[in-house]
């Protein structure tokens, strides 16, 4: 009888040979959601996790470049925009739907970047920026990226990043064509550099006579289309990318677009001497308070124990303190930020009769100011800065930090001073 062992060979276990292809090396890279782009030789994904970027507007160029934001990984986004989704926007904004009609621009943008990358951390704002933005959420951001559509705004935001010492990114669209550009206004040129005397006309007739502003009047819309607005947007999230890993970027420079005639043309702007838009603060001094924390009594008394007697307090913008009435004499407290109160709100609620309007930057013994206020009291928005000054030599910049977690949200772990406790007054 044939055995079995004589009809198979015994069992030896096989030796085999595995050689791993180089494919099978990346494997695991390949595994990573943002594996391509960090093909690129200096391309630092953690560093794009960690960024801080401030977004200035959530309309058409504002979805282009928050949608890219979501799909690179950037790290922590803030968002300001104080309008709602109209029809018109549908046909231009590619994060908005139908259904998001009388929806906030800002809450609808950040909700479509969670859904594009589970991994963004952003916060919406839904409010102006000029109004309600305090220069901490600047100091905070490594980059600024405006997406907005008139000078006062880009003005301002000059303003903000020139004193924090904060680079930005600037977009414009219109028809088929545009123009990105980036200041640094340490370093060169800046937005207000490139204005000229129509520029600075059209910005005052923004403003009446008694410098309140205008009430909303008959205009036309600036010709857009969702062509330029992703392609401008793309350009400004690339410039964003360039100027958070130290890569050459438009400081300083235009790239205009042509898109009617498919023509690139790039321009430099001279940085001009007599230009106000360069004030850079220095180093800035966390308070540990809020606005609303401290009167500005006490905020006084501390500049003239640092810089001597006659110290005075410069606000980050111009406040209306009071509304006087020159016919019955009725006086009530402004405390709002030059440029929220319209014309139409300046009539006296008693005769009719047109208030005159005061206004302030500066806050001293002589003043006339009720020193009992608080920042919050004269209309400043949280997390601002407040410059504590001695003529034209010496100066202290302070930052009310007690603000960071009630405007950072969700972000506030982002900035290094943040405690997660609530500040108290001193």
């Amino acid at each position: 009888m044939e055995r079995a062992s004589e009809r198979w060979p015994a069992w030896q276990p096989k030796r085999i040979d595995v050689r791993i292809s180089p494919d099978a090396l990346v494997d695991e890279a390949r595994e990573d959601r943002y594996h391509r782009q960090t093909l690129i030789d200096w391309w630092d994904q953690k560093r794009v996790g960690s960024t801080r970027i401030l977004v200035i507007g959530a309309g058409a160029l504002g979805n282009e470049i928050l949608k890219l934001l979501a799909l690179i990984g950037s790290g922590f986004t803030l968002v300001y925009d104080p309008d709602k989704i109209e029809r018109s926007n549908l046909s231009r904004s590619v994060l908005f739907r139908q259904s998001d009609e009388g929806s906030l621009k800002a809450d609808v943008a950040v909700r479509e970047m969670r859904d594009i990358n589970p991994d963004v951390r952003a916060h919406a704002i839904n409010d102006n920026v000029i109004v309600r933005a305090g220069l901490g959420v600047f100091q905070w951001a490594d980059v600024v990226i405006g997406a907005v559509d008139n000078r006062e705004a880009r003005v301002f935001i000059n303003s903000a990043c020139a004193r924090t010492g904060k680079s930005w990114v600037d977009g414009a669209i219109e028809g088929l064509s545009g123009v990105v550009r980036v200041f640094s206004p340490s370093q060169g040129a800046c937005y207000e550099c490139t204005m000229n005397a129509t520029d600075r006309k059209l910005l005052a007739e923004r403003r009446s006579c008694a410098l309140l502003a205008r009430d909303a009047a008959l205009r036309g819309h600036v010709p857009t289309s969702a062509v330029a607005a992703s392609i401008i947007g793309a350009m400004e999230v690339e410039e964003a990318i360039k100027v958070v890993h130290g890569q050459p970027t438009l400081t300083g420079q235009g790239l205009h677009l042509d898109g009617l005639h498919s023509e690139v043309s790039r321009v430099s702007y001279p940085r001009r001497a007599d230009c106000p838009g360069h004030e850079n603060l220095g180093a800035i001094i966390p308070l540990g308070v809020g606005v609303a924390d401290v009167t500005l009594g006490v905020l006084l008394e501390r500049a003239e124990a640092a810089l001597g007697p006659g110290a005075a307090l410069d606000l980050s913008r111009d406040v209306i303190t009071t509304l006087t009435c020159p016919s019955c004499g009725h006086a009530t407290p402004g405390r709002a930020v030059l440029g929220t109160v319209r014309e139409s709100q300046a009539a006296c609620p008693k005769c009719a009769t047109h208030r005159v309007v005061e206004i302030t930057s500066s806050i001293s013994r002589d003043s006339g100011i009720d020193l009992r206020q608080t920042p919050a009291d004269l209309g400043l928005p949280p997390f601002d800065i407040i410059v504590a000054r001695q003529g034209m030599e010496r100066q202290e910049a302070w930052l009310f930090d007690g603000d960071a977690g009630s405007v950072l949200g969700p972000l506030a772990a982002s900035y290094s001073g943040y405690s997660g406790k609530q500040a108290s007054p001193t």
